[in-house]
This record gives structure tokens, sequence and C-alpha cells, in this order.
């Protein structure tokens, strides 16, 4: 029979439902499928005009009806269907979930076509005195509220009857794994048997491209999307933006066990470090993301010889693919060349407050499946990167343990353990 409770006495947290949306489909098996076969989500961008842009491609998701409704009207739609997906699988009802909560999400801005409402409105004011005069006339607080950060969040715990106060935080590129590591530890403390913990993201709009653009870290390999995204490759040239979401059910394995629910992967541990280096860049010597995955595999009761394969950060920036291999290669020495290593992004993109969520149901359906995703575009080995990146095409592997990164701009960095079985 297996333990109730992990090394620490803590309970054990079970995951019993998954749900997924990205470039490449809406649910788990077309996303499963689509990564397995080493097909790319990423394409021309078509949402809005990019010409004179140096980047014109991303992994946007163009299939939903809210596709083209804005930014937070496109990432509630997300978080929605993976919301479904996932208490679907659960088998626990869409509209009574009961336990909390945690929405990771981008910072929200107002929509193109709100602001264009605002501005070709007024009295014959101009500038700040028009858009007061215009605001104060609005008959109706949707404006107002599609811009509050936690509106999203409200908005699903209405629908799917979570407990408490909707958590929604942003902890750049580490915020899907940063809910989740919530909903862990507000199971492990006795607060609740079960959390909903949801990454989405879907604000991948031109203001967003032109900011990432004059940081210099967007690929501008444009001619051939599918391309562009080549982590841990020689010519790497930087991420492509993209959009997505991911659902898990967390619940205590004594509460999915007693109401006969399947155990899809247990979560072991989480860790977390700051780097308080730049604003963006990440420390040279890799020293807090070493730290957070040290702290991920000490939360997890592992060795560094018990993990079976790593689900990278991974983004195909020249700088951040060679700290995560610095930091890798300290935690595990010798043994990370033979490591299986790969990048999600290299198909999807980068989902910036989802990635971190969307890796790890990619983590759990890799030890499922017992097949393990490659890290596509790699025909130009970075002869400074010595990892078996599962090059090209995919790898059937007996996998019972993972460990994702999320290293984010701001110094956040998440590390996440998770099982196949529990102890």
């Amino acid at each position: 029979m297996a333990n109730m409770t992990d090394h620490m006495g803590r309970k054990v947290v079970a995951v019993t439902g998954i749900g997924v949306v990205t470039s490449l489909g809406a649910g788990k098996k077309d996303n499963w499928d689509a990564l397995t076969s080493g097909r790319s989500g990423i394409h021309a961008i078509t949402r809005f005009p990019v010409d004179h842009l140096n980047t014109r491609i991303a992994g946007t998701v163009d299939f939903l009806p809210a596709s083209n409704g804005g930014a937070s009207a496109l990432t509630y739609e997300l978080a929605a269907l993976t919301a479904e997906e996932a208490l679907a699988e659960a088998q626990l009802g869409t509209s009574d979930f009961g336990g909390p909560l945690f929405l990771a999400s981008p910072p929200v801005e107002l929509s193109w076509k709100d602001r264009f409402s605002l501005y070709h409105s007024g009295n014959g004011s101009t500038g700040y005195d028009r858009l007061l005069e215009v605001a104060r006339g609005l008959n109706s607080t949707e404006v107002f509220d599609s811009v509050q950060f936690g509106t999203i969040a409200e908005r699903l715990s209405d629908r799917f009857g979570t407990r408490g106060l909707p958590i929604t935080l942003s902890t750049a590129c580490a915020s899907g794994a940063t809910a989740i590591q919530l909903g862990v530890e507000a199971i492990r403390r006795g607060e609740c048997d079960r959390a909903l913990a949801i990454g989405t993201d879907g604000s991948a709009t031109a203001e967003a491209l032109i900011r990432f653009s004059l940081l210099s870290a967007l690929s501008t390999n444009n001619e051939v999307p599918e391309k562009a995204s080549k982590p841990f490759s020689r010519d790497r040239d930087g991420f492509v933006l993209a959009e997505g979401s991911a659902a898990l059910v967390l619940e205590s394995l004594e509460s999915a066990l007693a109401r006969g629910a399947t155990v899809l992967g247990i979560m072991r541990g989480c860790g977390e470090r700051a780097d308080d280096f730049h604003r963006t860049r990440s420390k040279p010597d890799g020293s807090p993301a070493i730290a957070a995955v040290r702290a991920a595999l000490a939360d997890a009761g592992l060795a560094e010889d018990e993990i079976d394969y790593v689900n990278a950060h991974g983004t195909s920036t020249p700088e951040n693919d060679k700290m995560e291999h610095l930091s890798l290669a300290t935690v595990f020495g010798e043994r990370m060349r033979s490591i299986p290593i790969s990048s999600n992004k290299s198909m999807i993109g980068h989902t910036l407050s989802a990635a971190g969520a969307i890796e790890a149901a990619f983590s759990f359906m890799t030890m499922r499946e017992g097949v393990i995703p490659p890290t596509i575009n790699y025909d130009n080995p970075d002869p400074a990167i010595e990892l078996d990146v599962v090059p090209n095409v995919k790898r059937s592997a007996e996998v019972r343990t993972v460990i994702s990164n999320s290293f984010g701009f701001g110094g956040q960095n998440a590390c996440l353990v998770m099982a196949r079985e529990p102890v």
C-alpha cells in the first residue's frame, strides 16, 4: 500500500486531472500526438500587422473564439478550456470543485479595441482629459474589469466553484510552476484536500512582441517559422513568443484513493530561489538555478541519481541555454551528459506565464506513456553544451521521475520534481 505521507511527514500530493491547450491544438491527445511526432506549432503571425518588425512569427493560439478578442479574453478562455478537461479527467464536477484556485496569468492591458473606443470618443477634449471624460461616461464596468489583475481568476472561481479567495500570481516565466507549488503546499499543510492550479497566457500581442524584440530576446528566423526555436543548438538566436494553458487537479493521495480516482502521477518536490543579478538576465554562474534544483530534490527526498529525465526550460536564447546547462552539470555532474533532457519549447515556443504548468503536464504524460518528446531543430550541436537533448525524434524510455525547470525574468526560478508512482 502506498504511503500517504512523504519523507517529511507531509501529505503526499497526487495529480488526478490534466488539461492542455497550445498552438499544437486543444486537449491532451492532440498536443501529445503533435509533440511526440516532432511537429511545430510556430507560424507566421496573422492576428496583427507585423510590417517592419524584426520578428514576425509566434506560437499563437488562433483556433478559439476568443483568439481575436484581446489578451484578457483569450487568457480566460484558455484557462477555462484546460480546467474543464482536467476536471473531467479527475471525475469531478465542473461547477463545485470545492478547493482553492491558484492561477498564473500575465499582466493585463486594455485591448486595442477598447483603447480605440476610448481614444475616438469625447467632446473635443484631447489627450488624458479626453480619456478621463470618456471613462467617466461609461455605463458599464466591463472595460475596467477586463484590466483588473484578479478578474480572470474570479471568473474561473465562479464558473468552477472553487473555494476561498482565488490567488492570481505572476512570477514571469516561472509562474505556471509557482501556481503548482502553491497548490502543493496548501494540500501539504492540510488546508484543503484538493487544489486547482492553472498556468495560462494569451498575451502574444503586438506590444509584447515589440518589448521582447527591444531586449533582443526573440528569434528572427521568420522565413522558416517551424525551425526558429532551436534550444541548445549552436545557431540558436532567441525564443519564440507563444500562447497556451495547462490545468492540473492536485489532490492528497489519501483523498484521491478514497474516492477511487485514477492517479496520474505524484508531485514529489518543489524548489525556488531568487536571482538578484539583473532584471532580465540570469546570473552567469547559475548559482540561483543550481540552488533551485537542489532545493527541489531535497524537498522531494531524492538524490541526483534518482532523476530519469529533465524537462528543460530550454528557451533557445544563447545565454539562458548556456546557464541551464551549467547549472544542471553542476548538480548532476558527469551523469548529466547521459540524462535525457528535452525542450518542449522547440515545438510550442515560450508560453511565458503558462510554460511551467504546460511543461509539468507534458512531464506527467512522458512518465505515463513511456515516451520522451524530442528537442526538434537540433541540427547544429553546440560543442560547449554537452547534453543528450533527445534530438529531433521521440524516444521510448521508462521514466519514473522528472525534474522540470522554469527560470524566469526578474530573478524567478522554480523547479518541480514529479514521479510516476507513489512511494
